[in-house]
Protein backbone atom coordinates (compact mmCIF):
# COMPACT_ATOMS: atom_id res chain seq x y z
CA UNK A 1 0.00 0.00 0.00
CA UNK A 2 0.87 3.21 -0.79
CA UNK A 3 2.37 5.20 2.64
CA UNK A 4 3.86 8.25 3.55
CA UNK A 5 6.85 8.22 5.59
CA UNK A 6 6.86 11.53 7.03
CA UNK A 7 7.35 12.28 10.77
CA UNK A 8 5.48 15.04 11.71
CA UNK A 9 5.44 16.89 14.92
CA UNK A 10 2.72 15.34 16.76
CA UNK A 11 0.46 16.61 19.14
CA UNK A 12 -0.72 15.09 22.63
CA UNK A 13 -4.23 14.27 22.94
CA UNK A 14 -6.81 15.82 25.32
CA UNK A 15 -6.89 13.37 28.86
CA UNK A 16 -9.29 15.69 30.74
CA UNK A 17 -12.89 15.45 29.25
CA UNK A 18 -13.70 17.38 26.52
CA UNK A 19 -15.77 20.55 26.76
CA UNK A 20 -19.25 20.71 25.43
CA UNK A 21 -19.99 22.04 22.48
CA UNK A 22 -21.76 25.14 21.97
CA UNK A 23 -24.97 25.13 21.75
CA UNK A 24 -27.24 24.82 18.25
CA UNK A 25 -24.25 22.67 17.19
CA UNK A 26 -25.20 19.98 14.34
CA UNK A 27 -23.41 17.06 15.58
CA UNK A 28 -22.27 15.12 13.07
CA UNK A 29 -21.16 11.44 13.66
CA UNK A 30 -19.64 10.13 10.39
CA UNK A 31 -18.29 6.62 11.88
CA UNK A 32 -16.57 5.56 9.77
CA UNK A 33 -18.03 1.36 9.71
CA UNK A 34 -17.07 -0.55 12.81
CA UNK A 35 -16.27 1.86 15.12
CA UNK A 36 -19.06 1.36 17.57
CA UNK A 37 -21.70 3.62 15.28
CA UNK A 38 -24.47 0.95 15.28
CA UNK A 39 -24.81 1.29 19.45
CA UNK A 40 -24.37 5.06 19.37
CA UNK A 41 -27.21 4.94 17.09
CA UNK A 42 -29.17 2.63 19.07
CA UNK A 43 -28.82 4.90 22.30
CA UNK A 44 -29.05 7.82 21.23
CA UNK A 45 -32.47 6.52 19.14
CA UNK A 46 -33.90 5.21 22.97
CA UNK A 47 -32.69 8.60 24.55
CA UNK A 48 -34.46 10.73 22.32
CA UNK A 49 -36.79 11.97 24.54
CA UNK A 50 -34.73 12.21 27.50
CA UNK A 51 -32.36 14.24 25.24
CA UNK A 52 -35.12 16.63 23.67
CA UNK A 53 -36.00 17.55 27.54
CA UNK A 54 -32.57 18.82 27.85
CA UNK A 55 -32.18 20.69 24.76
CA UNK A 56 -30.80 18.36 22.27
CA UNK A 57 -32.67 17.03 19.41
CA UNK A 58 -32.27 13.76 17.36
CA UNK A 59 -33.99 14.50 14.48
CA UNK A 60 -34.19 11.11 12.20
CA UNK A 61 -37.22 9.30 12.66
CA UNK A 62 -35.24 6.40 12.32
CA UNK A 63 -32.10 4.56 14.43
CA UNK A 64 -29.92 5.33 11.89
CA UNK A 65 -31.05 7.51 8.61
CA UNK A 66 -28.96 5.24 6.34
CA UNK A 67 -30.70 6.12 3.28
CA UNK A 68 -30.47 10.04 3.31
CA UNK A 69 -26.58 9.63 3.66
CA UNK A 70 -26.11 7.12 0.85
CA UNK A 71 -28.77 9.92 -1.10
CA UNK A 72 -26.43 12.82 -0.67
CA UNK A 73 -23.17 10.69 -1.23
CA UNK A 74 -25.03 9.67 -4.43
CA UNK A 75 -24.55 6.02 -3.47
CA UNK A 76 -26.53 2.63 -4.08
CA UNK A 77 -28.00 1.51 -1.35
CA UNK A 78 -27.50 -1.94 -0.43
CA UNK A 79 -27.24 -4.87 -2.20
CA UNK A 80 -31.53 -5.33 -3.24
CA UNK A 81 -32.68 -2.88 -0.78
CA UNK A 82 -34.55 0.74 -1.53
CA UNK A 83 -33.07 3.15 -4.11
CA UNK A 84 -31.84 6.26 -2.01
CA UNK A 85 -33.03 9.33 -3.40
CA UNK A 86 -32.68 12.92 -3.29
CA UNK A 87 -35.99 12.96 -1.56
CA UNK A 88 -34.82 10.67 1.85
CA UNK A 89 -31.77 14.11 2.48
CA UNK A 90 -34.33 16.67 2.04
CA UNK A 91 -36.78 15.20 4.57
CA UNK A 92 -33.34 15.07 6.99
CA UNK A 93 -32.33 18.24 6.63
CA UNK A 94 -35.95 19.31 6.97
CA UNK A 95 -36.25 17.72 10.54
CA UNK A 96 -32.49 18.70 11.00
CA UNK A 97 -33.85 22.74 10.43
CA UNK A 98 -37.06 22.07 12.37
CA UNK A 99 -34.90 21.50 15.48
CA UNK A 100 -34.13 25.55 15.13
CA UNK A 101 -31.79 26.98 17.69
CA UNK A 102 -31.19 23.59 19.28
CA UNK A 103 -28.71 21.04 19.68
CA UNK A 104 -29.11 17.95 17.06
CA UNK A 105 -26.73 15.05 16.86
CA UNK A 106 -26.84 13.18 13.40
CA UNK A 107 -25.00 9.69 13.08
CA UNK A 108 -24.67 7.87 10.01
CA UNK A 109 -21.46 5.80 9.04
CA UNK A 110 -21.95 6.25 5.33
CA UNK A 111 -21.19 10.00 5.29
CA UNK A 112 -17.52 8.61 5.81
CA UNK A 113 -18.13 7.60 1.81
CA UNK A 114 -18.51 11.04 0.62
CA UNK A 115 -16.71 11.13 -2.65
CA UNK A 116 -15.39 14.70 -2.56
CA UNK A 117 -14.63 17.86 -1.18
CA UNK A 118 -17.93 19.33 -2.73
CA UNK A 119 -20.33 16.76 -1.04
CA UNK A 120 -18.92 17.35 1.90
CA UNK A 121 -19.26 20.94 1.37
CA UNK A 122 -22.74 20.41 0.85
CA UNK A 123 -23.95 18.37 3.69
CA UNK A 124 -22.52 20.89 6.13
CA UNK A 125 -24.48 23.54 4.04
CA UNK A 126 -27.62 21.66 4.35
CA UNK A 127 -27.51 20.75 7.99
CA UNK A 128 -26.54 24.34 9.22
CA UNK A 129 -24.03 26.63 8.10
CA UNK A 130 -21.51 27.54 10.51
CA UNK A 131 -23.35 25.00 12.63
CA UNK A 132 -22.11 22.09 11.39
CA UNK A 133 -19.43 19.89 14.50
CA UNK A 134 -17.98 16.56 12.83
CA UNK A 135 -17.01 13.60 15.14
CA UNK A 136 -15.15 10.00 13.90
CA UNK A 137 -14.99 7.37 16.07
CA UNK A 138 -11.56 5.29 14.92
CA UNK A 139 -11.11 2.09 15.94
CA UNK A 140 -7.03 -0.08 15.18
CA UNK A 141 -7.65 -1.91 11.94
CA UNK A 142 -6.66 -5.00 13.00
CA UNK A 143 -10.03 -5.09 14.73
CA UNK A 144 -11.79 -3.27 11.94
CA UNK A 145 -10.43 -5.66 9.19
CA UNK A 146 -12.30 -9.26 10.22
CA UNK A 147 -15.92 -7.28 10.97
CA UNK A 148 -15.51 -5.64 7.86
CA UNK A 149 -15.05 -8.34 5.58
CA UNK A 150 -18.13 -10.37 7.19
CA UNK A 151 -20.46 -7.68 6.83
CA UNK A 152 -19.01 -6.93 2.57
CA UNK A 153 -19.76 -10.46 2.70
CA UNK A 154 -23.56 -10.01 4.32
CA UNK A 155 -23.44 -7.78 1.06
CA UNK A 156 -22.89 -10.11 -1.54
CA UNK A 157 -19.22 -10.85 -1.13
CA UNK A 158 -17.79 -14.10 -2.62
CA UNK A 159 -14.07 -14.04 -1.61
CA UNK A 160 -12.17 -15.44 1.34
CA UNK A 161 -10.57 -14.07 3.86
CA UNK A 162 -6.53 -14.18 3.56
CA UNK A 163 -7.42 -14.06 -0.06
CA UNK A 164 -9.40 -10.48 0.66
CA UNK A 165 -7.04 -9.71 2.86
CA UNK A 166 -4.22 -10.41 0.39
CA UNK A 167 -6.15 -7.91 -2.27
CA UNK A 168 -6.38 -5.13 0.45
CA UNK A 169 -2.79 -5.25 1.77
CA UNK A 170 -0.26 -6.60 -1.22
CA UNK A 171 -2.09 -5.75 -4.28
CA UNK A 172 -1.83 -2.20 -5.69
CA UNK A 173 -3.91 -0.36 -5.92
CA UNK A 174 -5.98 -1.91 -3.52
CA UNK A 175 -9.74 -1.57 -4.73
CA UNK A 176 -10.78 -4.67 -5.62
CA UNK A 177 -12.66 -6.52 -4.56
CA UNK A 178 -14.48 -3.28 -1.91
CA UNK A 179 -13.17 0.13 -3.36
CA UNK A 180 -14.84 1.11 -0.51
CA UNK A 181 -12.62 -0.07 2.30
CA UNK A 182 -9.81 2.22 1.94
CA UNK A 183 -11.95 5.04 1.19
CA UNK A 184 -13.09 4.45 4.66
CA UNK A 185 -10.69 3.39 6.44
CA UNK A 186 -7.62 5.01 5.24
CA UNK A 187 -8.61 6.91 8.57
CA UNK A 188 -5.88 10.02 8.25
CA UNK A 189 -6.71 10.93 4.90
CA UNK A 190 -10.66 10.38 5.79
CA UNK A 191 -10.25 13.09 8.76
CA UNK A 192 -8.04 15.25 6.53
CA UNK A 193 -10.78 15.51 3.81
CA UNK A 194 -13.44 16.79 6.17
CA UNK A 195 -11.48 18.84 8.43
CA UNK A 196 -10.55 20.60 4.99
CA UNK A 197 -13.85 21.63 4.33
CA UNK A 198 -15.21 21.88 8.06
CA UNK A 199 -12.17 23.08 9.42
CA UNK A 200 -9.98 21.59 12.26
CA UNK A 201 -11.30 23.12 14.82
CA UNK A 202 -14.61 21.94 13.98
CA UNK A 203 -13.73 18.41 13.76
CA UNK A 204 -13.08 15.90 16.67
CA UNK A 205 -11.26 12.69 15.95
CA UNK A 206 -12.32 9.83 19.11
CA UNK A 207 -10.06 6.97 19.21
CA UNK A 208 -12.11 4.55 20.80
CA UNK A 209 -10.98 2.24 23.73
CA UNK A 210 -12.66 -1.51 23.49
CA UNK A 211 -11.86 -1.85 26.91
CA UNK A 212 -14.03 1.09 27.96
CA UNK A 213 -17.25 -0.63 27.05
CA UNK A 214 -18.55 2.70 27.42
CA UNK A 215 -16.66 5.38 26.80
CA UNK A 216 -17.78 6.61 23.54
CA UNK A 217 -21.16 6.70 25.31
CA UNK A 218 -19.79 9.36 27.90
CA UNK A 219 -17.55 11.04 25.02
CA UNK A 220 -20.82 11.51 23.58
CA UNK A 221 -22.94 13.05 26.82
CA UNK A 222 -20.44 15.34 27.19
CA UNK A 223 -20.20 16.98 23.98
CA UNK A 224 -24.16 17.50 23.95
CA UNK A 225 -24.10 18.37 27.56
CA UNK A 226 -26.33 15.87 28.73
CA UNK A 227 -25.88 14.43 32.03
CA UNK A 228 -23.46 11.32 32.42
CA UNK A 229 -25.38 7.62 32.38
CA UNK A 230 -28.56 8.80 30.21
CA UNK A 231 -26.81 7.15 27.01
CA UNK A 232 -26.84 3.65 27.53
CA UNK A 233 -26.05 0.51 24.86
CA UNK A 234 -29.35 -1.06 23.77
CA UNK A 235 -29.29 -4.72 23.49
CA UNK A 236 -29.05 -6.12 19.25
CA UNK A 237 -28.92 -9.12 18.77
CA UNK A 238 -29.29 -8.25 14.97
CA UNK A 239 -26.03 -6.40 14.84
CA UNK A 240 -23.79 -8.78 16.53
CA UNK A 241 -21.09 -10.18 13.86
CA UNK A 242 -21.04 -13.77 12.47
CA UNK A 243 -19.01 -16.35 13.22
CA UNK A 244 -16.44 -17.85 11.00
CA UNK A 245 -18.25 -20.95 10.19
CA UNK A 246 -21.64 -18.59 9.64
CA UNK A 247 -19.77 -16.22 7.27
CA UNK A 248 -18.39 -19.03 5.29
CA UNK A 249 -21.98 -20.53 5.28
CA UNK A 250 -23.22 -17.41 3.31
CA UNK A 251 -20.53 -16.57 1.16
CA UNK A 252 -20.54 -20.27 -0.35
CA UNK A 253 -24.33 -19.17 -0.63
CA UNK A 254 -23.32 -15.92 -2.42
CA UNK A 255 -21.42 -18.25 -4.86
CA UNK A 256 -24.72 -20.16 -5.41
CA UNK A 257 -27.04 -17.19 -5.57
CA UNK A 258 -24.58 -15.37 -8.06
CA UNK A 259 -24.29 -18.69 -10.55
CA UNK A 260 -27.64 -19.28 -11.04
CA UNK A 261 -28.52 -15.50 -11.70
CA UNK A 262 -30.59 -14.88 -9.07
CA UNK A 263 -32.09 -10.84 -8.83
CA UNK A 264 -30.55 -8.52 -6.18
CA UNK A 265 -33.88 -7.88 -4.62
CA UNK A 266 -34.36 -11.68 -3.82
CA UNK A 267 -31.06 -11.38 -2.04
CA UNK A 268 -32.15 -8.76 0.13
CA UNK A 269 -35.25 -10.13 1.12
CA UNK A 270 -34.31 -13.92 1.26
CA UNK A 271 -30.80 -14.00 2.50
CA UNK A 272 -30.06 -11.04 4.33
CA UNK A 273 -33.43 -9.73 5.98
CA UNK A 274 -34.56 -13.46 6.13
CA UNK A 275 -32.19 -15.79 6.83
CA UNK A 276 -28.80 -13.89 7.94
CA UNK A 277 -31.60 -11.30 11.00
CA UNK A 278 -33.04 -14.55 11.62
CA UNK A 279 -29.69 -16.69 12.46
CA UNK A 280 -28.68 -13.80 14.38
CA UNK A 281 -31.34 -13.51 16.20
CA UNK A 282 -32.11 -16.88 16.84
CA UNK A 283 -29.09 -18.38 17.77
CA UNK A 284 -26.26 -17.20 20.02
CA UNK A 285 -22.64 -17.76 19.72
CA UNK A 286 -21.07 -20.47 21.59
CA UNK A 287 -17.69 -19.80 23.37
CA UNK A 288 -15.70 -22.57 21.20
CA UNK A 289 -16.92 -21.08 17.94
CA UNK A 290 -14.07 -20.48 15.70
CA UNK A 291 -13.62 -16.67 15.36
CA UNK A 292 -12.17 -14.88 12.26
CA UNK A 293 -8.45 -15.15 12.45
CA UNK A 294 -6.56 -12.46 10.95
CA UNK A 295 -3.10 -13.85 9.79
CA UNK A 296 0.34 -12.66 11.76
CA UNK A 297 1.17 -10.58 8.47
CA UNK A 298 -1.56 -8.79 8.12
CA UNK A 299 -1.70 -7.84 11.78
CA UNK A 300 1.57 -6.21 11.03
CA UNK A 301 0.92 -4.38 8.09
CA UNK A 302 -2.10 -2.64 9.31
CA UNK A 303 -0.33 -1.79 13.01
CA UNK A 304 2.45 -0.25 10.31
CA UNK A 305 -0.35 1.52 8.84
CA UNK A 306 -2.47 2.37 11.85
CA UNK A 307 0.83 3.98 13.14
CA UNK A 308 1.70 6.60 10.23
CA UNK A 309 -2.08 7.10 9.82
CA UNK A 310 -2.14 8.31 13.95
CA UNK A 311 0.97 10.34 13.36
CA UNK A 312 -0.41 12.17 10.39
CA UNK A 313 -3.99 12.84 11.99
CA UNK A 314 -2.05 14.04 15.22
CA UNK A 315 -0.69 16.97 13.17
CA UNK A 316 -3.94 18.06 11.76
CA UNK A 317 -5.32 20.59 14.17
CA UNK A 318 -8.36 18.20 15.24
CA UNK A 319 -9.30 17.98 18.93
CA UNK A 320 -7.64 14.38 19.45
CA UNK A 321 -9.29 12.17 22.37
CA UNK A 322 -8.31 8.92 23.41
CA UNK A 323 -4.45 7.20 22.97
CA UNK A 324 -3.65 7.52 18.95
CA UNK A 325 -1.02 4.58 20.19
CA UNK A 326 -3.96 2.33 20.10
CA UNK A 327 -4.39 2.27 16.59
CA UNK A 328 -1.04 0.62 15.91
CA UNK A 329 -1.52 -1.96 18.96
CA UNK A 330 -1.25 -5.36 17.98
CA UNK A 331 -3.31 -8.52 20.09
CA UNK A 332 -1.41 -9.61 22.43
CA UNK A 333 -2.26 -13.58 20.91
CA UNK A 334 0.21 -11.94 18.20
CA UNK A 335 3.57 -11.70 20.34
CA UNK A 336 2.20 -15.39 22.17
CA UNK A 337 1.26 -19.12 20.38
CA UNK A 338 -0.81 -17.63 17.30
CA UNK A 339 -0.88 -19.36 14.00
CA UNK A 340 1.11 -16.52 11.30
CA UNK A 341 -1.41 -18.50 8.92
CA UNK A 342 -4.79 -18.05 10.50
CA UNK A 343 -6.85 -20.80 11.27
CA UNK A 344 -6.13 -24.66 9.14
CA UNK A 345 -9.44 -26.68 10.13
CA UNK A 346 -12.57 -26.23 8.13
CA UNK A 347 -15.39 -24.42 9.80
CA UNK A 348 -18.76 -26.31 10.13
CA UNK A 349 -22.00 -24.83 11.03
CA UNK A 350 -23.96 -26.13 13.89
CA UNK A 351 -27.49 -27.97 12.36
CA UNK A 352 -29.77 -25.55 14.78
CA UNK A 353 -27.99 -22.67 12.67
CA UNK A 354 -28.17 -23.72 9.39
CA UNK A 355 -31.79 -24.66 10.01
CA UNK A 356 -32.72 -21.45 11.53
CA UNK A 357 -30.78 -19.53 8.77
CA UNK A 358 -33.15 -22.00 6.04
CA UNK A 359 -36.05 -21.24 8.44
CA UNK A 360 -35.68 -17.35 7.83
CA UNK A 361 -35.82 -17.11 4.09
CA UNK A 362 -38.70 -19.66 4.22
CA UNK A 363 -40.90 -17.51 6.41
CA UNK A 364 -39.76 -14.88 3.95
CA UNK A 365 -40.39 -16.80 0.89
CA UNK A 366 -43.39 -18.53 2.81
CA UNK A 367 -46.87 -19.64 0.65
CA UNK A 368 -44.80 -19.75 -2.60
CA UNK A 369 -45.54 -22.67 -4.70
CA UNK A 370 -42.70 -24.84 -6.34
CA UNK A 371 -43.68 -26.81 -9.39
CA UNK A 372 -40.70 -28.81 -10.96
CA UNK A 373 -41.08 -29.97 -14.39
CA UNK A 374 -43.37 -32.49 -15.48
CA UNK A 375 -42.19 -36.39 -14.47
CA UNK A 376 -40.16 -35.34 -12.06
CA UNK A 377 -40.18 -34.91 -8.57
CA UNK A 378 -38.99 -32.12 -6.20
CA UNK A 379 -36.32 -34.40 -5.23
CA UNK A 380 -35.17 -35.55 -8.66
CA UNK A 381 -34.96 -31.91 -9.85
CA UNK A 382 -31.56 -30.80 -9.45
CA UNK A 383 -30.98 -27.71 -6.81
CA UNK A 384 -30.19 -25.18 -8.79
CA UNK A 385 -33.23 -25.06 -10.70
CA UNK A 386 -35.17 -25.17 -7.86
CA UNK A 387 -33.46 -22.13 -6.20
CA UNK A 388 -33.80 -20.72 -9.80
CA UNK A 389 -37.87 -21.49 -9.70
CA UNK A 390 -38.21 -20.78 -5.74
CA UNK A 391 -36.59 -17.24 -6.48
CA UNK A 392 -38.13 -15.86 -9.19
CA UNK A 393 -41.65 -16.66 -8.22
CA UNK A 394 -40.89 -15.45 -4.42
CA UNK A 395 -39.88 -12.40 -6.39
CA UNK A 396 -43.21 -12.03 -8.58
CA UNK A 397 -45.35 -12.28 -5.12
CA UNK A 398 -43.10 -9.69 -3.12
CA UNK A 399 -43.59 -7.74 -6.74
CA UNK A 400 -47.54 -7.90 -5.70
CA UNK A 401 -47.49 -7.06 -2.54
Amino acid sequence: METDCSTPDTAAPETAAPAPLPAGTRLLHIGPHKTGTTAIQGALFAAKDAMAERGVAFPARTRHPMEAALAVCALPGMMGDTEPTEGHWQRLTELVRATGPRTSVISSEFFADAPDDETIARIAEDLGPGRVHVLITLRPLARIMPSQWQQYVQNGLRMGYEDWLDHMLRKAPYEKPNPSFWRRHRHDRLVERWARVVGPGNTTVVVVDDRDRDGLMRIFETLLGLPAGLLAPVPDTANRSLTLAETEMLRRLNMEFRGNGLPDELYSKLVRNGAVMHMKNACRPAADDARIVTPVWALEAAAGIGAEMAGRIAAMGVRLLGDPALLSALPPAVSGDADPDGPSDEPRIAPEVAAQALYGALAVAAEVPVRPAAGRTVHQTPSGELVRVLGHRALRRLRRK
